[in-house]
């Protein structure tokens, strides 16, 4: 047989193996094998059991840059703000066609009031709907002023209660607000708590079932009930987790099934397979005793820790099953797989920890948890796919038939293997790299398009024809308001919100807002003034103006809603209600705000913009604006670092970087032309394909850089780290792409989206190391490579072992 590539150490007889030989990591793993092996079932067993207490939650405030300009202005008046930003609203609709104002629907609506206030989370006093006293009217009459709830005290549904229920919602202001311009329906906006009375979160998961139960309660053929908020798409998601966890295991089959047609070996494949789900299963259990909840958004955190323990154990078993055929002992073959793959093994597992650990430099803390939940599953991986599993395959080995197959397999050098050695030529290496020159500028000016935030209405995360989609849908088509709520903050010295030259202030910068293309209608106490002087003077609409007059508009305020102007009136609010959440919305809205702040603030009033859910997502699409380039710098500064000290080659960092650039360029125009924008729940997969990426190209690497110090041409170099590494990157990157590609078919857009990023991140990471590679090595690693890479240990050529030798 055709002598395996030699690793760089003088080879001997499997009867002189020394077990006191190797590193002293080695020495400690295999002779001490059973010690091992008892560690990892201990483990598992603990962990294990642990990972049955994780539970499925979020945090709205968790989503939440709170070091952010607006977040701390928000933080600074919190007291003095009555309006949740974590808000439901619920639409109970006639779905005849027929008008609210009937005892059957008021008496239905009636019951979800009532339900929905003793539900755990609600904010009470803040509830509001038709029957809260809290909804009032209010009139000017020959007597003076009057005014009482929307719904009387005496109403008893009969037709005359219900033309005075009619008329007091006009009197009210509501009509576009709580009640729909066509009558057909009314809105309960339920603020939510995001802790509860002694400090525990808020039970997204059985909140969930309530509202559902709810829905499934007064839904009929009359009535139709219909919910918004960020609670009900967290809500959404969580139900979807059953089926994600379909998908994730249909990837896994998938993996598996791939890796057992290539080596044709049960028990090799089942090792590899159950050393990643032992990974898996580590990092979950881990996460109760660091007391955390598995966020929806970090679900793909647990699949990348199997992809990349897929990937890591295809390389140690091919190793394996390679050596074995050429004669050598299991546990021998396992320890010069472990000497030669160590190092390359450890350092992309670094490089992928590096992927996970820059997400904690951004300060939103759902994004620093995912970090740490992924950098725990990478952690784990060094021992379980790293030394586990050359352990296990230590006792097992494969099959002497997989074995032999795999040699003839890896020896053969036509077809694929032949044409791929063929970049190591010039005129084929200035081909690659000349279309890769392309594809990068082509990409640049694509990705150049790339939004932050959500690029479309409702939930991206959500199938547009997703319940909640329609349901936000029916929203913002038939109320003046919607979901989308932005507040500005004017704070003032006390009693300073009353002034007239505040409130012309106000009054102006609402104007302004209304011409901003997104913007559906305003609200604040300048508003109310307006309305009260057009009240106090017959309803004559020529008298809707800011009157410069102080008793007037004291007047109004003494009648103005909380959620408007604070006791003190010092802090006046100012109520956006925007068409959607869309980056472009609350880049336009915001840059108008500030502009208007440069012009006018002074000692009387300054204009902040901080609260509302919309007011948050600006925040966080601005943090996130930033941290993207800063993330993918340190991102790349800590790989090229860590490649550097395991090659001490520049040249070859060049070459495993360059494809790496190349397929973060080409991700993002993917974003781009797929409409995802780059936000919370997508920024870490930009980031973390760097880190996996780089798997690929280490391990091949780290075989024809030993070659070529030995003496060998690139070509003889590379086709020698494609018999040993090269199949298995090709195997595992087109395994793991079609694996997760399945997932466009999820019923959460959210996972069919990153599954299509995903399966094109992994392709173009795996073409680039085998293509790209030697074409860039081609002009950087003409000459051979530096003495030595660093830490790595030398294996013998198993080519002189004996298939009847067995080790010391």
């Amino acid at each position: 047989m055709t002598p395996a590539p030699d690793m760089g150490s003088p080879a001997g007889p499997a009867e002189a193996f020394d077990p006191a030989s190797g590193t002293r990591l080695e020495r400690l793993v295999f002779n001490h094998r059973r010690w091992v092996l008892a560690l990892a079932l201990l483990l598992t067993l603990g962990l294990g059991a642990l990972a049955t207490r994780v539970t499925l939650n979020a945090s709205f405030e968790g989503m939440l840059p709170l070091s952010h300009p607006y977040l701390q202005n928000y933080l600074a008046e919190k007291a003095k703000i009555t309006a949740q930003a974590n808000t439901l609203r619920l639409i109970v609709e006639r779905r005849d066609g027929g008008s609210i104002l009937d005892k059957n629907y008021l008496d239905t609506l009636k019951r979800v009031n009532d339900e929905l206030f003793v539900l755990p989370g609600v904010v009470r006093a803040q509830l509001k709907s038709l029957w809260t006293p809290s909804t009032r009217w209010t009139a000017v009459t020959e007597a003076g002023f009057e005014g009482g709830t929307v719904m009387p005290d005496d109403y008893d549904g009969s037709p005359r209660a219900l033309d005075r229920v009619r008329l007091n919602i006009e009197r009210s202001g509501e009509v576009g607000q709580l009640v729909a311009r066509d009558f057909q329906s009314s809105v309960l906006v339920v603020p939510l708590a995001e802790r509860g009375e002694h400090g525990e979160g808020l039970d997204y998961a059985a909140l969930q079932q309530q509202l559902e139960a709810l829905r499934a309660k007064y839904s009929d053929e009359r009535f139709q009930i219909r919910i918004t908020g960020f609670a009900k798409v967290v809500g959404d998601l969580m139900d979807g987790m059953t089926q994600v966890a379909l998908f994730f295991a249909l990837a896994a089959a998938i993996a598996a099934a791939v890796v057992l047609w290539y080596t044709r070996c049960i028990r090799s494949t089942v090792l590899v397979m159950a050393c990643s789900i032992v990974a898996v299963v580590w990092q979950l259990g881990l996460l109760p005793l660091l007391g955390f909840a598995l966020d929806p958004y970090a679900v793909l955190v647990p699949f990348l820790v199997f992809a990349i323990g897929m990937s890591h154990g295809a390389q140690k078993m091919n190793g394996v099953m390679q050596d074995i055929a050429r004669g050598a002992p299991r546990e021998v073959a396992a320890r010069y797989t472990f000497r030669r793959l160590f190092i390359a093994g450890f350092t992309a597992l670094a490089c992928d920890a590096v992927g996970f650990a820059v997400l904690l430099l951004i300060d939103i803390a759902a994004i620093r948890q995912l970090a740490l939940i992924a950098s725990l599953g990478v952690a784990v991986l060094v021992f379980t796919n790293l030394i586990l599993l050359p352990v296990l395959l230590s006792y097992t080995g494969v099959s002497t038939r997989a074995a032999e197959r795999a040699l003839r397999e890896a020896e053969s050098t036509g077809g694929l293997w032949a044409l791929l050695v063929r970049f190591t030529e010039r005129r084929w290496a200035v081909t690659a790299i000349a279309v890769s020159v392309v594809l990068a500028t082509v990409g640049l000016q694509v990705a150049g398009g790339l939004q932050i935030g959500d690029l479309d209405a409702g939930a991206p995360e959500l199938r547009p024809t997703s319940q909640y989609n329609l349901d936000n849908a029916y929203l913002t088509g038939h109320y003046a308001t919607s979901s989308d709520v932005l507040t500005l903050l004017v704070r003032t010295p006390e009693q300073g919100a009353l002034k007239h030259v505040v409130l012309d202030l106000v009054d102006e910068l609402e104007w302004r807002l209304r011409q901003v293309e997104g913007v559906e209608s305003t609200q604040s106490l300048a508003t109310l003034a307006r309305q009260s002087a057009v009240g106090m003077n017959e309803g004559q609409l020529r008298w809707y103006e800011l009157l410069p007059e102080q008793g007037a508009l004291n007047t109004a305020a003494s009648r103005a809603p909380r959620h408007l102007v604070d006791p003190a009136f010092s802090l006046l609010q100012v109520q956006v209600f925007l068409a959607d959440h869309k980056a472009g919305t609350l880049k336009r809205v915001t840059d108008e705000v500030e502009r208007f702040a440069r012009e006018h603030d002074s000692d009387a009033a300054t204009f902040l913009l901080g609260a509302g859910n919309a007011g948050f997502e600006a925040a966080t699409n601005a943090v996130v604006e930033k941290a993207n380039r800063q993330m993918l710098l340190w991102v790349y500064a800590a790989v090229v670092l860590l490649a550097y000290l395991t090659f001490r080659s520049w040249q070859a960092v060049a070459c495993a970087i360059v494809p790496l650039l190349l397929t973060s360029i080409l991700a993002e125009a993917l974003m781009v032309g797929l409409g995802i924008g780059l936000k919370v729940a997508t920024l870490p997969v930009v980031a973390l394909g760097v880190g996996i990426g780089v798997d690929y190209a280490l391990y091949v690497l780290s075989i024809l850089l030993v070659q070529m110090r030995q003496g060998a041409s690139l070509a003889e170099a590379y086709r020698l780290s494609l018999q040993f590494t090269g199949r298995v990157v090709l195997l595992t990157g087109v395994t793991l792409a079609v694996g997760v590609a399945t997932w466009a078919l999820s019923p959460i857009k959210f996972q069919a989206d990153m599954g299509v990023l995903l399966a094109f991140m992994f392709i173009v990471n795996m073409v680039g190391a085998l293509v790209l590679l030697p074409a860039l090595a081609h002009f950087l690693l003409r000459r051979p490579a530096p003495a030595a890479i660093a830490g790595q240990a030398r294996a013998p050529a198993p080519a002189q072992y004996s298939s009847r030798s067995t080790p010391t």
